[in-house]
């Protein structure tokens, strides 16, 4: 179901982008924005796994360094079928960890001190499952994809702006007349805006997809649960020092926390009571 899901908010996002294409730019202004939106996201999904290591100062580590890690990573890996990722250690007190890379043979898991800290072996093996979810779903991909299309609508409503500005809007009077304009206008302001909203929508859904294949994965849900309460409450307590906002999408919670609604509503992660409490009404299957 949730892939599912998945495929019809990408289906939903390109459906946008044709029409803000056809109502902002034609067929030019379309393939213009969609090529600067997939040489953008290309960089990205090629170099963001080192961008955000190097920005959050993750640092390699041995087996010898943390045997603990390896022995839970190498176990896990094994339980689902991919290579175990390079593994990093983020001098920070809070407790977090992210996963990064294009697939599952050039991936990367980060863990903060902060977590390896905090989390007993139950803990840390639900922590790990998840983000070897990440991973496993190749949800860096789809990811990316989602980025594509948002920033192609994004670049497309600016394009509508600047020539709102510069006099050249619309192209076609006839259009104008039968109601183009108006479609236009609201496509330039209102476009930008629902992409980034499914755009969000789809990252929570891959956050509980990641969470259902790590249990799954582990085998009881129980260890990932407890590791989500300590990290809301630790990650209300401990700002963090490291992880950068750009990088903060990628970790099993946010890092930066907002009290109000509209905070919540525009955040990449679903809130920890929801994600809790969909775990504890989870049916395993174990992954074989």
């Amino acid at each position: 179901m949730k892939v599912l899901r998945t495929g019809v908010l990408l289906i939903v996002m390109s459906v946008l982008l044709v029409i803000v294409g056809g109502a902002i730019g034609g067929r030019g202004g379309l393939q213009i924005a969609l090529v600067i939106a997939v040489v953008m996201n290309f960089v990205s999904y090629f170099f963001s796994d080192k961008i955000a290591l190097r920005s959050s100062g993750a640092q390699p580590v041995t087996r010898e360094q943390l045997p603990r890690l390896y022995q839970v990573m190498e176990r896990l890996a094994a339980k689902a079928h991919i290579p175990v990722p390079a593994l990093y250690v983020v001098p920070d007190a809070a407790p977090n960890a992210f996963a990064t890379g294009r697939s599952p043979k050039h991936a990367s898991v980060a863990v903060t001190e902060g977590l390896l800290q905090v989390m007993n072996d139950d803990e840390l093996e639900g922590v790990i499952a998840h983000e070897l979810s990440h991973v496993r779903n190749y949800d860096i991909l789809t990811s990316s994809i989602a980025a594509t299309i948002a920033g192609a609508i994004t670049y497309m409503a600016q394009m509508g702006r600047w020539a709102m500005i510069f006099g050249g809007y619309g192209g076609n009077r006839d259009n104008d007349r039968e109601g183009g304009g108006f479609s236009a206008l609201l496509m330039i302001f209102l476009a930008p805006f629902a992409a980034l909203l499914l755009q969000l929508f789809l990252s929570r859904t891959r956050e509980y997809a990641a969470d259902e294949t790590g249990v799954n994965m582990v085998g009881q849900q129980y260890g990932l649960i407890s590791a989500l309460e300590k990290l809301g409450a630790y990650n209300k307590r401990i700002p963090t020092s490291a992880i950068s906002p750009s990088t903060s999408a990628l970790c099993i919670v946010k890092p930066f926390f907002g009290s109000g609604t509209l905070s919540s509503l525009f955040s990449t992660h679903p809130p920890l009571e929801n994600r809790i409490a969909a775990l504890k009404q989870m049916v395993i299957t174990p992954i074989r």
